[in-house]
């Protein structure tokens, strides 16, 4: 062989190696995907720490790195911008109302809560009274709510997912009173707003207003979050456990369109299904979620006090049902609250 003809084999050999190399790197890169979890505001921190026990298992599982994006907002708001074509391969919000519109606008399909255990909603919570340490107004249920002076510190459920299961909580328990109905339930809901100043706009927001700004003498919120809040302040703050409540059962779905753009429905449907493992499901209650595996709850059965739970089905129809007698345009809401009367 020539000299040259050896330079130009040593040449070829070289650039095969480099392309070899190339494509390995390009391989790897592929490898490090990054998953889009468009979630409510009130799970921030729970699924940062979520986030990070997935990827060690998803490494440990695949040899894979994954990168978990969160974005947070109003569920309301995460909506409106998936319709509008934010990527979000996964979403985890307050209502399932709120994936039922993401899936009108044909993005999943209308089945999507049958493809998760427990309603696809791997946790629940319930709605509790939040109160200043030793109970200095002395509220004990939903009826200590409405009394004269009292000032109650809620969100608004035209905005707020927590809102409207709140809301609801407090019209359910009208109903269950004896002769309750309709008509009982709504004059109950209108002495209740009457006993709330303004209606914050987020979850956060009420939270801010009855812990920072020392406003109101009780809030309604998730017991999660309720529970969260005595752990961090227990000399600030007790919980209240009304006689009568409901199941929160904020829902976790796969956005079908999404994933298929994005190639990611391998990693989607391990994260979500990941949120029912025993690892998970401890982790939850960490954050006083009450846990889906049957196991755990049981194991951690104080924590949690028993009370008379309802499901939003067994009330109201269905959560469709439930927004547009309550929540639309001139539903239960808007005729049982005032503004401009509770501003001033």
């Amino acid at each position: 062989m020539t000299s040259w003809a050896a330079r130009a084999r040593v040449w070829q050999v070289g650039l095969v190696l480099g392309l070899v190399g190339v494509c390995g790197a390009g391989a790897t890169a592929r490898a490090d995907t990054t998953l889009i979890n468009a979630s409510s505001n009130i799970n921030q921190e729970m699924f940062q720490e979520y986030n990070a026990a997935f990827t060690r298992y998803w490494r440990g599982k695949t040899g894979e790195a994954v990168t978990i994006k969160q974005t947070h907002a109003q569920s309301t708001n995460q909506v409106a911008r998936i319709r509008n074509g934010e990527e979000a391969d996964v979403v985890t919000l307050a209502v399932s109302l709120d994936i039922d519109t993401i899936a009108a606008a044909g993005l999943m399909p209308s089945d999507w809560q049958g493809r998760l255990a427990n309603h696809s909603s791997p946790f629940t919570s319930t709605v509790v009274f939040l109160v200043r340490r030793g109970n200095p107004r002395q509220i004990k249920d939903w009826n200590d709510l409405v009394r004269w002076g009292i000032n109650v510190v809620t969100s608004n459920p035209k905005s707020s997912g927590i809102a409207r299961w709140g809301h609801l909580a407090a019209y359910g328990y009208a109903l269950k009173q004896p002769g309750g109905n309709d008509a009982s339930a709504k004059l109950f809901l209108k002495r209740l707003y009457g006993n709330n100043r303004v209606l914050e706009y987020t979850a956060r927001g009420a939270n801010n207003a009855f812990t920072k700004n020392k406003i109101g003498d009780v809030m309604i919120t998730w017991e999660s979050e309720a529970l969260q809040l005595v752990a961090a302040a227990p000399d600030d703050y007790e919980i209240v456990v009304p006689s009568v409540s409901i199941v929160a059962e904020p829902p976790v779905a796969l956005v079908d369109k999404m994933v298929e753009k994005r190639g990611t429905r391998k990693l989607a449907d391990a994260y979500l299904n990941y949120l029912y493992s025993p690892e998970a499901q401890e982790l939850l209650v960490k954050y006083y979620y009450r846990p889906a595996d049957a196991a755990i709850a049981e194991k951690y059965s104080k924590r949690f006090k028993p009370l008379s739970l309802f499901r939003v089905d067994e009330v109201f129809g269905s959560w469709q049902q439930a927004f547009k007698t309550h929540f639309s345009d001139g539903g239960v809401l808007d005729q049982v609250y005032d503004p401009y009367r509770n501003a001033s």
